[in-house]
């Protein structure tokens, strides 16, 4: 990575899109000092982060890895939950408590007494996910959250983003699914060869072609549809928001319905 500027802004979703080896991964990292710059500067809630203090970093963003097996290293779901918070030293009923209100935050409370590596793939990122809401961070960061879902477990998890967002809870995360990234971002930014080279709403960056012929990316669905329906100035990224400028251009169409005796209605 060089040369790259980037800041998380409290209570917004950022989502980083790029190619394989663009350096999203890298860039998470970073956020919570599992990394820490060889330059630079890094600052998480305000305060510089160096190998001396990194711990704080760890605190104030919580990680959760493409590979949720990394993650899950107790026998109960339950366990798995409280593990970081019984290594901070709180009692056990304590953390019990707070695991199983992290666990309902995600909807994920039917599986506390479940065996963590039994789960599937959606189960895990959720157990994952409650693993790193349980110690309060200000920012959770996640990497590929939808790799390897099918889309019922995909939309699952998107659900959970949007919801723990709606709780105050700023959130990055990596993806490939430049639908999932329109659907949920408030904010994109495009990497490349290690650097951002761009960013924006979705509709700044999803409709500029140069930027994502840069990282060699294709728009999101809803823009290649829109486009191809002469509707690309209304700017829809998402899937609702195509569906509804159709229903907008159908009722139109509707009311120019030539009258039966061949004059248009009013």
């Amino acid at each position: 990575m060089h040369d790259v500027e980037f800041s998380v802004f409290p209570g917004e979703i950022v989502a980083l899109v790029g190619g394989n080896g663009a350096g999203k991964s890298t860039l998470l990292e970073h956020l919570n000092a599992t990394l820490v710059p060889d330059d630079g500067e890094l600052a998480v809630c305000g305060t510089p982060i160096s190998e001396a203090n990194k711990a704080r970093a760890r605190k104030e963003v919580g990680f959760v890895f493409q590979d949720a097996d990394t993650q899950l290293v107790a026998p109960t779901v339950l366990d798995d939950v409280m593990f970081g918070l019984q290594n901070y030293g709180v009692p056990t009923d304590e953390a019990k408590q707070r695991a199983r209100e992290a666990l309902a935050t995600v909807d994920a409370a039917h599986l506390e007494d479940r065996i963590p590596h039994y789960l599937s793939g959606g189960e895990k990122r959720l157990v994952g996910l409650a693993g790193v809401l349980v110690l309060e961070p200000s920012v959770v960061v996640l990497d590929e959250p939808l790799a390897g879902l099918d889309p019922e477990r995909s939309r699952l998890v998107a659900e959970r983003v949007q919801k723990i967002h709606a709780d105050g809870i700023s959130v990055v995360l990596s993806t490939h699914d430049l639908d999932f990234a329109a659907e949920v971002a408030d904010r994109v930014c495009v990497m490349t060869d290690g650097n951002v080279v761009g960013g924006g709403t979705p509709s700044e960056v999803f409709y500029d072609d140069a930027l994502l012929a840069e990282a060699n990316l294709h728009p999101p669905s809803a823009v290649r549809v829109a486009r191809d329906a002469g509707l690309a100035s209304a700017q829809p990224v998402t899937e609702a928001e195509l569906v509804s400028l159709l229903t907008e251009v159908d009722n139109l169409d509707a009311t120019r319905t030539p009258a039966p005796d061949g004059r248009g209605r009013d």
